[in-house]
């Protein structure tokens, strides 16, 4: 996804530890967000969501199913 594009998070598939640290980020289905920054080198991410912003690694983002709203 780009910057300030939107999108709602569908499905985290990461089971275990990951997904109990992305779901306790407030990453879950259901959940509107926009992407507001990348690092220079595309990764990590940074999110807005639920009032706050957060970065996510890529490698931790490949386990979220998301709907990108056009």
């Amino acid at each position: 996804m780009q910057v300030n594009q939107r999108g709602i998070i569908r499905h985290i598939t990461a089971q275990g530890e990951l997904g109990r640290r992305i779901r306790d980020m407030g990453l879950v289905p259901g959940t509107p967000f926009t992407v507001v920054g990348r690092a220079p080198l595309e990764d990590p991410v940074a999110l807005r969501l639920r009032g706050f912003t957060l970065t996510l690694r890529n490698n931790e983002a490949d386990f979220i199913t998301v709907d990108v709203e056009e």
